[in-house]
C-alpha cells in the first residue's frame, strides 16, 4: 500500500514539472488587454488625456465710420478748397482716377454740379466739374498731333489722365488747335490742359460765397411817362398831318433801303417822286401795281426824317393804265446823262 502511494505521487511530480515547460496559451489574460483609450496597434500604456483643439481669435474688423455728407449746392464760378489737402479725380466719384492735388485755399472755377444716383458707401453723391487745374498735365495721342508745327492733325482728339485708353476723358480739342508739348511717352504725349479741360472733386469740400441777395427797387423806377420812347421804326412811319388830296402818277419800288417805304408814286416824265406810298391795310399789295399809272388819295404829311419828300397814306387807288410804261429808269437825269 504504501509502494502504491509513493508511485502515485513521483507520478504526479513529474506531471507538474512537465506542465510548467508547457507554453502560455495564445489568448491574452484579460488583466493584459489593452485599454479602450489606446489604439491596439500602439501596444503603450494609456495616453494621458487628450489635448482640446486650439481656438483661433480672429481681430473685429476695424469700424468703418459713415461718411457725413451735407447737402451742396454750386453755382458756376469760382470757389474755394475748404479742407487740407483735396483730390482732383478724372471722373465723378472713387471710381476715378487722381489726376491732381489741391491744397487749402486754392481756387478753381466750377462749371456745373453732378449728383450721383447711385453709389457705394462711403461715397460722396455730389461732385462737382471744375476747370482743370493748370498745374496739372493732360496726355493726347500722340499720332494725332504733327511734329513739326504741334497742332491737331484729326478733326477731334481727346484729352486724357494718363498715357492710355484706359484713362478718362478730361475734354476735346479741334483741328488745327496749337498744344504745349511736355514730354512724349510711348504713343502719348504729356501737354498743358487747355482752356476746355475738365476734372471733378467732392462737392462738400468747396466753398462758395453766398450770393448777394437782389434788392427789390420797384418803388425806386421811374415813372412810365419818364421812360424813353421807342425810335421809330422805318417800315412804319408815323402818321402825316391830316391833308386829304390826290395824285396821279406811275408805281414803282424804292431803290434806297433807309427810304421810308418800299414804293413811290413818282412822274413818268421827269422820273421825280411825287409821294412815297404808306398803307396799313394788310391785304393791299402795293407790288401789284408797279408801273401802273393811277390816282392815289389820302392824307398827305411830311416825315421828320425825310422833309423833302412827302408821305401819302392810302384811302383809295384808281387804275388810270394798267402798263404805264416799258421800262423804268429811275436814275436823275444827270445820272442817265453821264452814260452817254
Amino acid at each position: 500500500m504504501l509502494g502504491v502511494m509513493l508511485a502515485t505521487s513521483a507520478v504526479a511530480q513529474d506531471n507538474s514539472n512537465s506542465g510548467a515547460a508547457t507554453p502560455a496559451p495564445t489568448a491574452a489574460p484579460p488583466a493584459e488587454a489593452a485599454p479602450a483609450t489606446v489604439p491596439a496597434a500602439t501596444g503603450t500604456a494609456a495616453p494621458t488625456e487628450k489635448a482640446k483643439p486650439v481656438k483661433h481669435r480672429h481681430r473685429a474688423p476695424a469700424k468703418v465710420v459713415p461718411l457725413s455728407e451735407p447737402t451742396v449746392t454750386l453755382v458756376s464760378g469760382p470757389a474755394q478748397v475748404a479742407v487740407k489737402s483735396l483730390t482732383v479725380r478724372g471722373q465723378a466719384g472713387l471710381k476715378g482716377e487722381v489726376v491732381a492735388h489741391l491744397k487749402q485755399g486754392d481756387t478753381v472755377t466750377v462749371l456745373s454740379q453732378i449728383n450721383l444716383d447711385k453709389h457705394k458707401a462711403n461715397e460722396p453723391a455730389q461732385w462737382a466739374q471744375i476747370a482743370y487745374p493748370a498745374s496739372a498735365h493732360v496726355w493726347v495721342f500722340a499720332k494725332f498731333i504733327d511734329k513739326d508745327n504741334k497742332t491737331v492733325l484729326t478733326k477731334k482728339v481727346n484729352l486724357r489722365g494718363g498715357p492710355g485708353e484706359n484713362y478718362s476723358v478730361l475734354g476735346t480739342i479741334e483741328h488745327g488747335t496749337a498744344v504745349t508739348e511736355i514730354r512724349t511717352k510711348g504713343e502719348w504725349m504729356e501737354i498743358e490742359p487747355p482752356a476746355n479741360a475738365y476734372a471733378f472733386v467732392a462737392a462738400m469740400y468747396l466753398t462758395q460765397a453766398a450770393p448777394a441777395t437782389p434788392t427789390t427797387v420797384a418803388e425806386q423806377q421811374p415813372p412810365a411817362a419818364a421812360q424813353p420812347a421807342a425810335p421809330p421804326v422805318a417800315a412804319a412811319p408815323p402818321p402825316p398831318t391830316d391833308r386829304i388830296v390826290s395824285h396821279e402818277g406811275v408805281v414803282g419800288p424804292v431803290m434806297s433801303p433807309v427810304a421810308p417805304t418800299k414804293y413811290m408814286l413818282y412822274d413818268p416824265d421827269t422820273y421825280q417822286t411825287i409821294d412815297y406810298l404808306y398803307t396799313t391795310a394788310p391785304d393791299l399789295d402795293l407790288g401789284r401795281y408797279v408801273n401802273m399809272r393811277i390816282i392815289v388819295t389820302g392824307v398827305e404829311g411830311v416825315d421828320q426824317r425825310w422833309p423833302s419828300s412827302p408821305i401819302i397814306a392810302i384811302q383809295s387807288i384808281q387804275v388810270v393804265a394798267t402798263n404805264a410804261v416799258k421800262h423804268v429808269d429811275l436814275r436823275s437825269p444827270r445820272e442817265r446823262g453821264n452814260t452817254h
